[in-house]
């Protein structure tokens, strides 16, 4: 078992070490044709149209582009989430982002990306909506009771004019969660099956998201052609994406 795991360890540390290579020889002009051919791929998929949460990552160098698929979003009326990295543990949360032209103001991090910093307080895609069970009887009544793992932690009742403002100002989106996840990575197969960097944080949030999701988001890949991979090796702890998207010559 040990002996599996560590033949596991040793394969993805070599695959990673060959795909840093592979996007390392990419131009700058290739990697901008890509993403560009990427973001008409995603405006046009019919689970983007019809997601109105959305996760999307910010872009390293060496990762499609994703400017371009942000302004969409706030130009579509949806609601965007990015991630807040917990840089001494595998821990992320989803955090809603106010617009495009925010990005470029928020710190960046040691890997050189931006990101709200770690003691920001902002809403979380998983703390909103779908964590929530609400009711209300009536226009005038609302009842919220926040749970976790089925234990109700907090329970309180709004009525009258209270109840009519919070329902109707959205201060409690009654359809929380996400919707679909754009999810980064090093090497994806044709399986679903995806390479990370070795930190475990989107692993580890998909499975939060299971936990706490009645409906399971929908996951994306955003892949150069040269990220796609005969076989990724995977482990019992790695989660598969529901497609991975890229410039696939044979649909071309």
């Amino acid at each position: 078992m040990a002996a599996a795991a560590a033949a596991v360890r040793g394969a993805k540390q070599s695959l990673r070490a060959e795909l840093k290579q592979r996007l390392q020889a990419m131009s700058a002009e290739e990697r901008l044709r890509q993403s560009r051919l990427l973001t008409q791929k995603v405006i046009a998929h019919s689970q983007y149209q019809k997601s109105r949460r959305i996760s999307i990552f910010l872009s390293m160098q060496d990762e499609i582009e994703t400017e371009e698929i942000i302004k969409d979003i706030f130009q579509q009326g949806k609601t965007c989430f990015i991630p807040q990295y917990q840089f001494q543990s595998n821990h992320m949360e989803m955090v809603k982002l106010a617009s495009p032209e925010e990005i470029s103001l928020l710190p960046k991090t040691s890997w050189n990306i931006h990101q709200p910093a770690e003691g920001e307080v902002r809403e979380e895609a998983l703390s909103t909506g779908r964590t929530f069970t609400e009711s209300h009887a009536s226009e005038s009544t609302l009842v919220m009771k926040l749970s976790f793992f089925g234990v109700v932690l907090y329970s309180t009742k709004y009525t009258g004019r209270t109840a009519k403002a919070l329902i109707y100002n959205g201060a409690f989106d009654l359809n929380g969660g996400l919707d679909l996840i754009f999810m980064p990575g090093l090497g994806f197969d044709k399986h679903g099956n995806r390479l990370g960097r070795g930190k475990g944080y989107y692993d580890s949030y998909l499975k939060r998201c299971l936990q706490q999701q009645e409906v399971k988001p929908y996951t994306m890949a955003l892949a150069f052609k040269e990220q796609i991979c005969h076989q990724v090796p995977v482990d019992e702890h790695d989660m598969k994406v529901d497609e991975v998207l890229y410039e696939d010559p044979s649909t071309s």
